[in-house]
């Protein structure tokens, strides 16, 4: 009520609001108010401060507001504006798009059309969507993303339902939280004489005689972690067939689940290779020490003769670790195996020493083969333990035998002084011909072992008369 008992709003008309005011509330309730003529000249922009993206919109005023409107804006203000004024009603809002003459800035807003004045002026009040399209935006995108997550989700199980349809081995999925199978393929229903639905849901260890509900999976789980390739042996309930369950522990959505294989208990013998078992038979049980390694002597396997050789406990020890780690010259021994072994297919003995990490250093003999494994090369190593390495350096030296006896026949005819010198020259003759001999002719691999530069080792060579056993002539 006013002082005079009036009241501020009578019949629904609002009272008169000072300009100043009015420009204020305008621009509290509204992003952005433009005020125009029937013809489309803006009269005035009024921008909500906290948005002053619109800012720029004040350079409109005493200019035609299509200027500022794209293309397909223009039409649709023109309809909308004369809609208005023909006074057919009150026009619903209109989203008409900003832009410049140059195009780089670009926002759209809902605008509402109200009448402030008898003179035709018109007052657009504009709403911002740049919000709403982001979120539309935001929207549309997680959208296709779902629908892309979902086709990749059903050619995933397309694959697979094809997978478990086609594989002749019985196949289920266990929890190991719960023990009771997941999924489950023809071959496994077919075995267990149950069809997929009465298995699903139900606990794997009730289809095997004399098992427990959880002793049969904490077993399986126990050997999938051994990285032992161990099987587990049962017996089907009702029917008594002999089985053979194969393990392996994975985790999918946090839950840990092993994909069981159920074979037969004959399926071995009569589906594997017996050449294959045979191998897979000397391998593990085998006198030899074995080794499969890269060429750069990574280890990729080695078998229980090999672990003892060196003193490690477990194969998971050696796995990875460098083959040169456990030779007496390091990477000069795997060099020149390899490399040997790389040109002519094989090294038929190569001598070196041998040890662990906690163990003494033994004389071995190294075979060592280059094998193809699909596309990658690997390279096995048989080491075989020798009590006396000097002893095989001699039969492989024959002409050592002769240069020692007569050594020993300077004794009483020369002085000691002599003796030594001659036997020193005997000795660094054997050295250099095995260094030779065990790199196949190969001079900077066999100066390397010795601990000799590339001329020193010609040098001594020529001094012993070995560059004419290759027919090789002293220029080189």
């Amino acid at each position: 009520m006013t002082s005079r008992g009036t009241k501020y709003w009578d019949s629904g008309a609002i009272p008169l609001i000072a300009p100043e005011m009015l420009g204020d509330i305008i621009t509290e309730v509204a992003d952005l108010g433009i005020v125009i003529s029937e013809n489309g000249t803006v009269l005035s922009v009024l921008v909500n401060p906290e948005n002053k993206a619109f800012a720029v919109l004040k350079q409109l005023e005493q200019k035609d507001i299509r200027s500022a409107l794209t293309i397909e804006s223009v039409s649709k203000f023109d309809a909308r504006l004369g809609e208005f004024l023909d006074e057919a009603g009150t026009p619903p809002s209109i989203e008409l798009n900003h832009t410049d003459e140059t195009g780089r800035w670009e926002f759209p807003v809902r605008y509402s059309f109200h009448r402030i004045g008898p003179d035709g002026v018109v007052l657009l009040l504009g709403r911002d969507l740049r919000p709403v399209a982001e979120m539309q935006q935001q929207l549309v995108k997680a959208q296709l993303a779902l629908e892309r997550d979902y086709e990749t989700q059903r050619e995933y199980d397309t694959r697979f339902r094809v997978l478990m349809e086609s594989t002749a081995e019985a196949v289920v999925f266990v929890s190991t939280q719960t023990g009771e199978i997941n999924e489950a393929n023809p071959a496994a229903s077919a075995m267990l004489d149950e069809s997929r639905e009465g298995l699903i849901g139900t606990s794997f260890s009730q289809f095997f005689e004399g098992r427990r509900r959880g002793d049969l999976v904490d077993q399986l789980a126990t050997q999938a972690i051994s990285d032992q390739n161990s099987k587990s042996a049962a017996q089907i309930q009702g029917s008594g067939q002999s089985v053979e369950i194969a393990a392996t522990l994975f985790r999918a959505a946090g839950e840990r689940v092993l994909l069981c294989r159920i074979l037969p208990a004959d399926n071995e013998h009569t589906t594997a290779d017996d050449l294959a078992h045979n191998l897979q038979s000397f391998y593990s049980a085998g006198p030899e020490a074995m080794v499969f390694a890269t060429a750069g002597g990574e280890v990729l396997a080695a078998n229980d003769a090999f672990l003892d050789l060196i003193d490690v406990a477990h194969d998971i020890n050696v796995r990875g670790r460098n083959l040169s780690d456990y030779l007496q010259r390091g990477s000069i021994d795997l060099k020149v195996m390899v490399e040997n072994a790389s040109r002519s297919g094989r090294m038929r003995i190569y001598s070196t020493k041998i040890a662990g990490d906690y163990g003494s250093p033994r004389a071995v003999e190294v075979s060592i083969t280059k094998v193809e494994a699909g596309p990658h090369t690997v390279f096995a190593f048989v080491l075989r333990d020798v009590n006396h390495a000097d002893a095989s350096r001699s039969t492989a030296n024959p002409t050592g035998d002769d240069s020692m006896r007569s050594v020993v026949e300077l004794v009483g005819s020369a002085t000691l002084k002599d003796i030594v010198a001659e036997t020193t020259n005997v000795v660094e003759k054997m050295c250099i011909e095995t260094a030779v001999e065990l790199t196949m002719n190969n001079r900077v691999a066999a100066a390397e072992m010795l601990g000799l530069s590339r001329q020193s080792l010609y040098v001594k060579l020529r001094k012993f008369d070995l560059l004419s056993r290759d027919g090789e002539d002293d220029a080189q």
